[in-house]
């Protein structure tokens, strides 16, 4: 490869969602509130959590980091995206590309993994009910988080590794609203089809079998609760049914676009804002809608607010 190649692009023009001004003021509006609604949502989530001594425990001290990973996730290429529907010319550097590609596979690698402790958590909680204080106690709970993390990094660090690498001597408009390795690999002045495949490995594939594993995981769960009474069949099926809504919504779409040759598609962007956007919002209320302990903890912080606010008027 030739050196020289790599400082001829310094920037990219990011295209976006729609070129026309009254689309772009439309998405503008909607994903305004959108992401308003996922950083509320998401840091109450963590408020409630923190605040409620009664959910100080394993699942939901998992719940609490999958929503600041959500708040996260969802912040690296929202407000970026916001402010570009409203200029006339979006364009990002070189390096700011590359540094909003590694923190997006960072936060999303992360959240794989975090995903992945959580199905274990649930499998131990019911096949072990026993034994689990023991087997998810807070030192393990902290290793699994540490490993989230590390695998995390290892993962996105590859990515920015191998992509860095490429000459990218025009053209230099990104087919997307952020900057990502499908899009990037296209631009490339080099054949990218060995660099793809190992892409595509390590990120499509490697997503695919954990979406397998997980579902065959919450699967046997299933089978498993029927030995279970009533009442507590019920309580593990509403907790399963929301961690398998999350997987699914969190999965299908990656799958979607790093399981396959990076090629342009229809709906890349529409999934794309889909997973980036539409999931981390939608979180919190499939974990809260269906779980009365948090509900009831929301209201006991609503409660204390008023009282708060109530003694510091008078």
């Amino acid at each position: 490869m030739n050196p020289v190649n790599h400082t001829q692009v310094t920037g990219f023009v990011l295209l976006g969602l729609s070129q026309a001004w009254e689309l772009r003021i439309f998405f503008f509006m909607v994903f305004l509130t959108v992401y308003f609604c996922t950083v509320m949502g998401n840091l109450l989530i963590v408020a409630i959590v923190s605040s409620d001594p009664h959910l100080h425990t394993t699942m939901y001290f998992l719940l609490a980091n999958l929503s600041f990973l959500d708040f996260c996730y969802s912040s690296i290429t929202s407000p970026r995206m916001l402010a570009d529907l409203l200029s006339g010319n979006p364009t990002i550097s070189f390096g700011g590309c590359l540094t909003q590609l590694f923190f997006f596979h960072f936060i999303g690698g992360i959240k794989i993994f975090l995903l992945t402790v959580m199905a274990y958590d649930r499998y131990v909680a019911i096949s072990q009910p026993l034994r689990y204080p023991l087997i998810m106690n807070q030192g393990v709970c902290g290793l699994f988080m540490a490993g989230s993390w590390v695998g995390g990094f290892i993962h996105s660090i590859v990515q920015v590794a191998l992509t860095v690498q490429l000459p990218f001597c025009g053209p230099n408009k990104l087919d997307n609203f952020y900057c990502d390795v499908p899009q990037l690999i296209k631009l490339a002045c080099t054949d990218t089809f060995a660099l793809e495949l190992l892409m595509v490995s390590n990120n499509g594939l490697v997503t695919l079998m954990c979406f397998l594993v997980l579902l065959g995981s919450y699967t046997a769960l299933l089978i498993m609760l029927r030995s279970h009474s009533r009442e507590g069949r019920s309580k593990a099926l509403s907790t399963c049914a929301s961690h398998i809504a999350v997987v699914t919504l969190i999965f299908v779409p990656c799958i979607y676009i790093y399981a396959r040759p990076f090629r342009t598609f229809p709906m890349d962007k529409a999934v794309s804002v889909l997973y980036t956007m539409v999931t981390p919002m939608l979180n919190p209320a499939i974990y809260t809608l269906r779980n009365k302990e948090v509900i009831d903890a929301m209201k006991k912080l609503w409660r204390k607010y008023i009282v708060t606010r109530g003694k510091q008027e008078h």
